[in-house]
């Protein structure tokens, strides 16, 4: 059984964040929403644990299409970074702004970038492109993501700064559209670089939050130098070009690791480990 602590562990965390929320904000859809989210996650792992082949792929289409169908359509939220600034601009603590800080903001800090490899909407899709190992050197174009940034935030702003009448309905279209084109761009990198998770790299906003966090993460896969050889498979197979050869937290693309596991599942000196 010791080896399901870290799911137990997870759902717990999950759990404790879904009671403080329901209790401080007195509003139960909050216990729901992150006991969903915990649970799907948990047990995902669990049954990664498990040697269940799609599990992952299990839990990124549980609590990706939870996100993006039931919050982000049925319900009208934006959930997408432009939500974040607007109830942020608005000085509200609810919907996206608790997503946010929980998931992408503080949560990097326990998880690194499990979000990415668990429950994003986008990489949902994307991942189940033909490219799940880069076949093409990664190129220094990340640069993109922070004009994307800048640019959400400065529409949502404008919206702002311009008193534009209709905003919720104006950042629900912007939800659906953006969503259009995160797919369109994201499927067209990904045939284009040979690459599944170009996007992730270069174009997605939401790293921004993510990165810095990345590097303090607590969960994070670590290297045992004395059964490591350099044979340089665990390189070939990560879909985030993450040198998990080195053990320190400075190895190359380190803040980007979305705990796939692949490294792993790979390593035939079993030198990788959480």
């Amino acid at each position: 059984m010791k080896k399901y602590l870290f799911p137990v562990g997870l759902w717990l965390l999950f759990i404790c964040i879904a009671v403080t929320l329901w209790l401080t904000l007195d509003n139960p859809f909050y216990f729901f929403n992150f006991f969903y989210i915990g649970t799907c996650l948990a047990v995902g792992v669990a049954l990664y644990i498990k040697k269940l082949k799609y599990a992952r792929t299990a839990v990124q289409f549980a609590v990706g299409l939870y996100m993006l169908v039931y919050l982000g359509i049925l319900s009208r939220e934006n959930m997408q970074i432009e939500g974040f600034w607007y109830y942020l601009f608005l000085g509200v603590f609810e919907a996206a702004v608790i997503h946010y800080v929980i998931a992408k903001i503080l949560g990097p800090l326990f998880f690194g970038r499990g979000w990415c490899g668990y429950a994003c909407w986008t990489a949902m899709v994307l991942d189940l492109l033909p490219y799940q190992t880069p076949r093409r050197p990664r190129k220094r174009i990340g640069f993109i993501r922070y004009f994307v940034f800048a640019g959400s935030l400065l529409f949502v702003g404008s919206l702002f700064l311009l008193r534009v009448p209709g905003m919720e309905t104006i950042l629900f279209w912007s939800f659906l559209i953006g969503n259009a084109l995160y797919y369109a761009v994201g499927i067209g990198l990904a045939l284009a670089l040979k690459d599944n998770r170009a996007f992730c790299k270069y174009i997605c906003p939401i790293t921004v939050f993510l990165k810095p966090a990345s590097y303090f993460a607590l969960v994070r896969v670590k290297t045992d130098t004395a059964k490591c050889v350099s044979c340089g498979k665990c390189k070939k197979v990560c879909p985030m070009d993450v040198d998990m050869t080195d053990p320190t937290r400075k190895r190359a693309n380190g803040t980007d690791c979305i705990l796939c596991f692949r490294c792993v599942e790979e390593c035939p000196r079993g030198a990788l480990h959480l």
